[in-house]
């Protein structure tokens, strides 16, 4: 499912909003959950999961083209980690 998707089936399901005040409210929620882990909080959502930031130590890699040794700079990445309920429902309990 896509953003767009998420928009239509959320203003479907709800009559009574406006489809401009659905992605209003959809954008809102995605970008505290950006903030949030820019400022390297952590995101959690009962029964769904939690956003967080891990960071990267700097380390040297490999070129897989030539097999040159090259310099990876140190970098932080999003992680998510699915709640027990989401785990649960996926398999089947």
């Amino acid at each position: 499912m896509i953003r767009s998707e998420l928009i239509q089936k959320i203003a479907d399901e709800n009559p009574h909003l406006y489809q401009r005040d659905v992605e209003r409210i959809v954008n809102t929620i995605f970008n505290e959950i950006t903030d949030a882990m820019a400022n390297g909080n952590r995101v959690e959502l009962r029964g769904f999961g939690a956003f967080s930031v891990k960071k990267r130590d700097a380390r040297t890699g490999r070129n897989p083209r030539t097999g040159e040794s090259v310099y990876v700079e140190e970098k932080h990445v999003p992680f998510f980690k699915t709640g027990k309920l989401l785990r649960d429902r996926l398999n089947g309990k």
